[in-house]
């Protein structure tokens, strides 16, 4: 009878033998996803900064009084489009109105006093010719006389009087040139339209003007309408907020990054948006183009003093720029202030942390306003023309 004990040796080396090579697959298979780990970071996840720190951002322009006045009409309202031109708000025009028709009437004014000036001139201009004639005349009388005092044809007498006479009509000539020296001043070098009164009175009425067209507020951009706090009936200020415009054609991403996520990231990198809006079905693309001058601690309304009291490290971020493409936000709109979740591709490296160029071009412009001065001009030249001396 064979004796059990025989075969232990042999099962317990088999047993070893199977732990030991689950062992081995185990470890084979930590080495391995140690090694995809690896790999991972280092070809993809050390390649990329992520933050969900960041949000839609836009312009705001916010439309305010030019003139003083009554509001009397709105005509616009929250989340309606506007175009830039359009008018939004009418002020009661009453006041303007009456300024402008004195400004008009004070530029007629001034027209015809300039012309007035110009007859005072020239009526002095003949006063010194009249002046000048009696001088010669005097002159005469008193060449005739002085030969005749030797042959005592005329009286001393007479002569002394002819020397007065010439002498007083040298003065009458002096205090007349004088006097067409005066009326002359305000006049002389320019012509009438160029009077300095009457530029005066111009600017007068074209500021009248202008003030009378700005009771009508304008959109200076397109966009959606957004804050309205006008009324009316309610009494408005220059510089007075009167609503706000968001143009969604034109948005960015404002990403604040972690201070120890900026060392890689460069100006022009691409970016891949996501956001809570349009959750993983929508993919926005976009690219860095410009990092913050300082982070968001600085320019707190109440910035941090480190320098007192206990301090405890806080990490700071610095807000990163990014661009979207206008395609996309056409297909899929998005609204100032959504959250985000943003990916930079840091791959490429050997960009620009700052921006070396200085800005040539304007950020933002308007050309709703352009044409009041001109159309102004044209008003205060037909007043002008209109207050000129009839063709003879």
């Amino acid at each position: 009878m064979s004796d059990p004990n025989s075969t232990t040796p042999v099962n317990g080396k088999n047993g070893n033998g199977k732990r030991r090579a689950i062992l081995t697959l185990i470890a084979l298979v930590f080495v391995a996803i140690g090694v995809a780990w690896y790999l991972l970071w280092l070809f993809v996840l050390s390649q990329r900064e992520i933050t969900d720190d960041a949000y839609v951002g836009g312009n705001q322009v916010v439309v305010s009084a030019h003139v003083p006045g009554t509001v009397i009409e709105i005509l616009a309202d929250d989340t309606q489009r506007v175009e830039a031109g359009q008018v939004l708000v009418k002020l009661d025009p009453v006041d303007a109105q009456l300024t402008l028709a004195k400004a008009r009437s004070a530029l007629a004014g001034a027209v015809r006093q300039v012309r007035q000036l110009g007859e005072s001139a020239a009526q002095a201009d003949a006063a010194v010719a009249v002046r000048r004639l009696d001088l010669g005349r005097a002159k005469a009388d008193l060449a005739r006389r002085t030969p005749l005092l030797a042959d005592k044809a005329v009286a001393p007498e007479e002569v002394a009087h002819a020397r007065s006479a010439v002498d007083a009509a040298q003065a009458a000539l002096d205090l007349a040139q004088r006097q067409a020296a005066a009326a002359h001043a305000p006049i002389d070098g320019v012509v009438l339209a160029e009077n300095p009164a009457v530029l005066q009175a111009k600017a007068a009425f074209r500021e009248a003007w202008v003030n009378a067209q700005r009771n009508a507020i304008l959109a200076p951009a397109s966009g959606y309408v957004a804050q309205r706090n006008v009324q009316v009936g309610k009494r408005v200020q220059p510089g007075q907020p009167l609503l706000t415009i968001i143009g969604l054609h034109d948005l960015w991403i404002d990403a604040n990054f972690k201070e120890s996520q900026l060392a890689h990231i460069r100006i022009d990198q691409p970016v891949k948006i996501e956001t809570d809006i349009y959750g993983g079905k929508v993919e926005f693309d976009g690219r860095v183009v410009g990092l913050g001058a300082g982070t968001g601690a600085a320019f707190a309304l109440l910035p941090p003093q480190n320098a007192s009291g206990n301090w405890i490290k806080v990490v700071q971020r610095v807000p990163v720029r990014i661009a979207l493409d206008p395609r996309q936000l056409e297909q899929h709109p998005l609204r100032i202030g959504l959250s985000t979740t943003v990916k930079v591709d840091t791959h490429k490296r050997d960009g620009r942390i700052l921006a070396s160029a200085s800005a040539t071009a304007p950020v933002a412009q308007t050309d709703v306003y352009a044409g009041d001065l001109a159309k102004a001009e044209v008003e205060a030249e037909a007043i002008i023309n209109a207050n000129l001396p009839a063709a003879r």
